[in-house]
């Protein structure tokens, strides 16, 4: 007869077979949920006490849970004098490694209440350009707010691109298409960028008949959020021309542009969102209308996951819903505009 030995192992050898293996789940146990909550919280907000208030709990209680974690850490996270907190180089690395898991916890807990139906609720978080946000995106959010009274919103106006992750977006509205493969970038509306004179201008200086022209004018300049000069942009032979004039006058805000032009102080290219109106009561001149470029747009971007939320599935359909009926300004309009 085969005689077979047959030696039980005990159920914690199964689980870890090598001695003073660490199971990482049960490790992670130990280490306070509330607290890396807490910690994230403090990073964003730069401050304990904001940091409470976006927790709704005292600065005192997040105080604790932090201290908590660093000593389960055996760590500093961060750096705290009178004036400020700041990340210590342990926290950054904590930070990184935290924030993409919390975040997807928090969508997972999302998702499942919104399994129970109902109304979309909850808060938005939106990032639009200045003016474009001020012009376009704002006169919207009433009528969004009527439809959906149970999400509360917040627009941030800022000019440069939108951090995700960091700021918390939950949808923004940039000029041109996006380069992050991770962000769903679609197109709103088409940005036509227009050159715009008061009639007193073309009276005193007469119109440019093309952008080569323009180093005759006194022309009034973009600078943007990342520090550069805005080119001005072209369409002739089906080639995109750039021109950056010699300005009279450089500007970081295109609402002050346009009271420029306004008052006969030169002339500058302006998105046709801000100027429809005006060159519709002639209170405004278009000028080079034919060399007006077409390809661009305004987008609406988000990132790119496949459950959204419903608030911003509803807040994007709603924006796609209104936007479209919107008058803007096409190559024709300005062209009957400008002969008129």
């Amino acid at each position: 007869m085969d005689t077979r030995t047959c030696s039980l192992v005990p159920h914690t050898q199964l689980r870890h077979p090598l001695t003073g293996a660490v199971d990482a789940l049960a490790s992670s146990f130990v280490t306070s949920y509330a607290g890396v909550v807490a910690f994230l919280a403090v990073a964003d907000e730069g401050s304990f006490s904001r940091a409470g208030v976006r927790l709704g709990i005292g600065r005192s209680a997040v105080s604790r849970s932090v201290q908590k974690l660093e000593t389960q850490l055996n760590a500093r996270l961060l750096q705290r004098t009178t004036r400020s907190t700041s990340l210590t180089r342990e926290g950054e690395l904590f930070y990184a490694n935290c924030q993409p898991g919390v975040e997807r916890i928090m969508h997972a807990l999302e998702a499942m209440r919104e399994l129970r139906g109902g109304p979309p609720r909850g808060h938005l978080r939106i990032q639009s350009a200045v003016s474009f946000g001020r012009t376009v995106i704002t006169p919207l959010l009433h009528g969004f707010r009527q439809r959906y009274p149970d999400i509360t919103l917040e627009l941030v106006l800022n000019d440069l691109p939108a951090d995700y992750a960091t700021d918390r977006i939950d949808v923004s509205f940039r000029d041109g298409s996006m380069e992050d493969s991770d962000i769903v970038a679609r197109k709103l509306i088409p940005m036509q960028m227009v050159v715009c004179a008061s009639p007193a201008y073309v009276k005193a200086h007469g119109m440019p008949q093309n952008f080569d022209d323009l180093d005759q004018h006194l022309c009034i300049n973009f600078r943007s959020a990342s520090g550069r000069v805005k080119e001005w942009h072209f369409r002739a032979g089906g080639t995109l021309h750039k021109h950056l004039p010699q300005a009279q006058y450089t500007f970081n805000d295109m609402d002050l542009i346009v009271e420029s032009v306004l008052q006969d102080q030169g002339i500058a290219q302006l998105p046709s969102y801000l100027v429809h109106d005006l060159l519709q009561s002639r209170k405004l001149l278009a000028c080079l209308a034919g060399y007006a470029p077409d390809k661009d747009g305004h987008y609406l971007c988000y990132p790119s996951r496949k459950q959204l939320p419903d608030r911003t599935r509803a807040f994007i359909d709603y924006i796609f819903e209104h936007t479209h009926l919107m008058g803007q300004a096409s190559p024709p309009v300005l062209a009957s505009i400008t002969a008129a």
